[in-house]
């Protein structure tokens, strides 16, 4: 069974920052990408950030040189790092990872999703 679990989100004020991280656990699963969305009211989810396997990120353009992500291999779990947060990052931040899964009939590419950690940045 995999779970992806967020945690870190809050209240805080414009220019602030906050570290959100996400735990994916499940031995059967090997994430190739993990990544940061967000969604506010009456908006469609967005992605915020991605990182591969290999390493490589990317970042929507409205987060760059203010958003980090990393990840730790050992913890299973990576972070985004929020920097200078404007009321305009308010929004739900949900974490993704897509990879294979290993059963016992084969390997197959599925995605997971968290349940969400609420960010709300007032001015």
């Amino acid at each position: 069974q995999v779970q992806v679990v967020e945690s870190g989100g809050g209240s805080v004020q414009a220019g602030g920052s906050l570290r959100l991280s996400c735990v994916v656990s499940g031995s059967a699963f090997s994430p190739a990408f993990s990544g940061w969305y967000r969604q506010a009211p009456g908006k469609q989810r967005e992605l915020v950030a991605g990182i591969r396997s290999g390493g490589d990120t990317n970042y929507a353009d409205s987060v760059k040189g203010r958003f980090t992500m990393s990840r730790d291999g050992a913890k299973n779990t990576v972070y985004l790092q929020m920097n200078g947060l404007k009321p305009e990052d308010t929004a739900a931040y949900y974490c993704k990872a897509e990879g294979l899964l290993t059963v016992p009939s084969g390997q197959f590419n599925r995605i997971f999703w968290g349940q969400g950690t609420q960010v709300t940045v007032s001015s």
